[in-house]
């Protein structure tokens, strides 16, 4: 409404209409053109939570990382001589590079992603055999602890998921993930996609 020497005036959009007799609304007046900083500042609070949805993922999945304290079981101490699993194997056995038994149950260690026994290609078949060597080898040398997480202490296929280290004199733990990438030729593994070995 506007008011103009007294009289209130209405104003009535009306229709307009073109030459060949279409009805078209009245033109709307264009929307006023935001900056780059405005626009990021409207949009931090939309990013920060896909960051932390993304975050939080990541820590749940299974096989992908330690878990916290609070979610960790007690730590179980294994002490045995590693064979490899097949004709003649014994009670402890390993399976491949990341992938382990304990009697009948496997044991996934956490964190890693090894080549396949099962390769695609000599170059996977080499570095499934040196990966599984490296992991009987540290098995091999003493007692180790293993713990789980409580929420999910298991993959999707059905193998126990264990970080698993050993405690140095000095009361550091040596993880047998992080020797696995250096040693045995592992890859992290943040859960997800996993690449080929050839």
């Amino acid at each position: 409404m506007k008011e103009r020497m007294g009289r209130i005036l209405r104003f009535t959009p009306k229709w307009r209409r073109p030459a060949r007799g279409r009805r078209v609304r009245p033109a709307r007046f264009a929307k006023r053109r935001t900056s780059w900083r405005a626009a990021w500042v409207s949009m931090r609070p939309a990013i920060l939570l896909i960051v932390l949805a993304s975050m939080a993922y990541i820590v749940a999945l299974p096989g992908v990382m330690p878990a916290p304290a609070f979610l960790s079981s007690e730590p179980q101490v294994i002490e045995g001589r590693f064979t490899r699993c097949g004709r003649g194997r014994g009670y402890y056995c390993v399976i491949d590079g990341d992938t382990f038994k304990l009697g009948k149950t496997s044991v996934r260690v956490v964190g890693i992603d090894t080549a396949e026994r099962d390769a695609q290609c000599p170059a996977e078949a080499a570095q499934a055999e040196a990966s599984t060597q490296a992991l009987q080898r540290w098995l091999n040398r003493g007692t180790f602890r293993m713990t789980a997480r409580l929420d999910e202490p298991t993959d999707r296929y059905g193998r126990a998921l264990r970080t698993i280290y050993r405690l140095r004199p000095d009361g550091s733990e040596d993880a047998l993930a992080d020797y696995m990438q250096s040693e045995g030729g592992a890859r992290g593994y943040w859960g997800g996609f996993r690449g080929g070995w050839c």
